[in-house]
């Protein structure tokens, strides 16, 4: 069957001596595989297209498992998302997440827009870490694991002082935190935030102005319970761990 999709290039693989395996996520398939044969050789017309990140018009056939790429055209490279270390380790974070969390061929073109929306503003440069954090809450939601933040997982309590729960999967009253000893304090400013990264629509962000102390809790509290909850090893992760630690 011969496939006609708009996607974005999220993992690519090299095949052989001249071949490559890109993994694209598309808006009218979801997640397909596709060989591109010749993509290695200097001279490949389809050198660029198969680039991570790379949003593209991809024409393929598909009988099987793994498609055959017949042909491909380029609408954003995101080249500057490449060139620039850490926009390029954010963005393979975000498209491993992707790759890890969503199954193959799962048509879901909100998800496809929200990845799309992700790359573009980290174009116009906005905030990478909040871009981030809205991201890994979608993804939270496509596993599953959204986190209850709009009351006490345990009594129901809507009002006041609030901690944090990675084990019970949310928010904890004054009253009933003693449940679980490993709660985390949750500022009211970081609450409002998770609450509002669970709605957000990613092609509606603006410029942001978050603390840095705010994005650190932030980053602290999404981790950790995705770590609880997922329990995924990303190599992108790692690397922007290591980035972290030496202030790059």
């Amino acid at each position: 069957m011969l496939y006609r999709v708009e996607a974005i290039v999220i993992r690519s693989t090299d095949y052989g001596e001249g071949n490559k395996i890109v993994t694209l996520f598309s808006r009218e398939a979801g997640k397909v595989s596709v060989m591109v044969r010749g993509a290695k050789k200097m001279n490949s017309r389809y050198a660029a297209v198969v680039q991570p990140f790379t949003c593209g018009q991809f024409v393929f056939f598909k009988n099987g498992q793994m498609g055959t790429l017949n042909n491909a055209e380029i609408i954003q490279s995101y080249h500057m998302l490449r060139e620039d270390l850490l926009m390029a380790a954010c963005c393979s974070y975000l498209a491993e997440l992707t790759d890890r969390l969503i199954g193959e061929q799962e048509n879901e073109p909100y998800w496809y827009e929200q990845l799309k929306a992700a790359f573009q503003a980290m174009t116009e440069g906005k905030d990478a870490d909040i871009i981030v954090h809205i991201y890994e809450m979608k993804m939270l939601a496509i596993a599953g694991y959204t986190p209850q933040l709009d009351q006490c997982v345990s009594c129901g309590e809507t009002a006041g002082e609030m901690a944090f729960s990675f084990g019970l999967g949310g928010i904890l009253c004054k009253s009933c935190r003693r449940s679980d000893p490993q709660t985390v304090p949750l500022s009211g400013a970081v609450l409002k935030l998770l609450r509002l990264f669970s709605r957000m629509d990613i092609r509606r962000l603006g410029q942001t102005d978050v603390k840095p102390e705010t994005k650190q809790q932030l980053k602290t509290l999404l981790r950790g319970y995705m770590d609880n909850h997922l329990g995924l090893r990303l190599k992108s992760r790692n690397f922007l761990e290591q980035m972290e630690k030496y202030g790059l």
